[in-house]
């Protein structure tokens, strides 16, 4: 009796350390967002003629060269954020600012890969987004969701497509959108293809799901329901409680997504709060939220459906902030490792999958998910293997890969933790130029199909 009460004691010592440590994170990136802008103001208040002289001086520089070329969209992860959000921060630390065509979305930050995916299509098409009915049904909310009166590039098609480079779940996002590109999964747009998508490029990329997951809470059985007392039971009754007290200019400065829940004190009362926060009702009752994703179990439902496609490049940089001693794996830093993540790392490290349930896939073996950055383990980083292995190439330097080839996941291992490119650029350091710059040289320079789409009303040239 006195060794489950010890155990149960840790247990919650360490679910009060993690709430706090991310509590703690997510205030930090906040406060800076907030005095990152009130210092904007004031600058802009004390030299306002100084400051209107700079921006009408640069804005005809390299419009018109711009504008011929293919976008490079930025993708966010899991609690990420576009432009527009949390005020002048930016979630890929500024390297938006090193092309002149770059599209940073903001998508839901907790919304599930599907939802993410149909938001983005029509965050660059324009009008209001199509979740489909069918999926709607299923999912307990209204089949239409937030209206993009200009498509941010309306002029997407497979004459005009588009590189794509995704963090952590924002990877597997734009794998989801490419194929329901090719399944002509859009009402209204019978021509969509997955030529759209020119090239891939992930940042940590989720694409056969994360241990971190069950550690959180969610159940290791099935992957889709939670604990009953965990890290994400918290996460699920401050989202609800945040985006029903609905205080617009809050919401305005950071949403969840689950705008089209419509969990509002306004359209659901009292009684529709206790509704979802007992988990009758809402995303976290119906599954439609990204933690099920993120599962092995929900990795695998997504991949068995989403191909890797023939004239599509793809590469990927795989994280890890971990190394063997003795045959043991250790987290192969202190100091380089992140606070919020350092634990993470040490706890993947030494994962065993619980032996009272099902192994998410036959062969599967708990080292081979020991490497990893804090948040994602790094097998599951490099390229889609679940539940079938996709065609991959593993490079050490960017010049082994010339010339690329279309339809291989290239990928490269890059020593670092979950969120070392992303938020703040001084932790990367130079390899912050050296991962971004790679990109996008790659982007303009070196992705280009062999054999173009023909041009309507033309005979294609071999």
């Amino acid at each position: 009796m006195a060794i489950r009460w010890w155990i149960a004691f840790l247990q919650f010592w360490e679910l009060f350390v993690s709430s706090l440590v991310h509590a703690l994170y997510g205030f930090y990136i906040f406060s800076s967002a907030v005095a990152g802008d009130l210092s904007q103001a004031l600058n802009e208040y004390v030299f306002k003629s100084n400051v209107n002289a700079v921006v009408k001086e640069g804005e005809p520089k390299g419009s018109t060269s711009a504008e011929d070329l293919p976008p490079i969209v930025l993708v966010h992860g899991i609690f990420g954020f576009g432009k527009g959000r949390l005020g002048g921060l930016s979630y890929f630390a500024g390297a938006e600012k090193k092309d002149e065509r770059v599209l940073v979305p903001d998508l839901g930050s907790l919304t599930s890969i599907y939802d993410r995916a149909r938001e983005l299509f029509y965050y660059l098409k324009g009008g209001q987004v199509d979740y489909g009915e069918e999926h709607s049904k299923a999912c307990g909310h209204p089949q239409f969701g937030r209206v993009y009166t200009q498509g941010h590039y309306p002029q997407w098609d497979e004459y005009h497509p588009i590189h794509f480079v995704g963090h952590s779940a924002g990877a597997q996002v734009v794998r989801v959108l490419q194929q329901m590109l090719a399944d002509k999964a859009f009402r209204g747009y019978e021509n969509t293809s997955e030529n759209w998508v020119l090239s891939v490029t992930s940042l940590s990329g989720a694409f056969n799901g994360t241990t971190r997951t069950y550690m959180d809470g969610m159940q290791a059985e099935d992957g889709r329901h939670l604990k009953p007392i965990c890290l994400l039971q918290l996460l699920r009754v401050g989202v609800i409680v945040y985006d029903w007290l609905d205080i617009p200019w809050l919401k305005g400065y950071y949403n969840m997504g689950f705008d089209h829940f419509n969990i509002s004190w306004k359209k659901m009362g009292i009684w529709g709060l206790v509704d979802c926060l007992i988990g009758n009702s809402g995303p976290f009752a119906s599954g439609d939220w990204i933690l099920p994703d993120l599962t092995i179990q929900g990795s695998i439902r997504l991949n068995s459906h989403v191909h890797t496609f023939p004239n599509t490049y793809y590469f990927s940089y795989a994280t890890k902030r971990t190394r063997k001693i003795m045959g043991i794996t250790v987290p192969s830093s202190i100091l380089g490792i992140h606070p919020l993540l350092f634990i993470r790392v040490l706890q993947m490290s030494q994962w065993r999958h619980p032996p009272d349930a099902t192994p998410p896939y036959k062969g599967y073996r708990d080292e081979d998910w020991w490497d990893n950055d804090g948040a994602l383990n790094t097998i599951s980083m490099t390229h889609p293997r679940l539940p079938v292995e996709h065609p991959s190439r593993l490079v050490t330097k960017d010049s082994d890969c010339l010339p690329l080839q279309p339809g291989i996941w290239y990928y490269k291992f890059v020593e670092g933790d979950h969120i070392l490119f992303i938020v703040n650029r001084e932790r990367a350091g130079v390899q912050f130029d050296l991962i971004y710059d790679s990109i996008f040289e790659r982007c303009r320079k070196h992705i280009f199909r062999r054999t173009p789409p023909a041009i309507p009303n033309e005979a294609h040239q071999q």
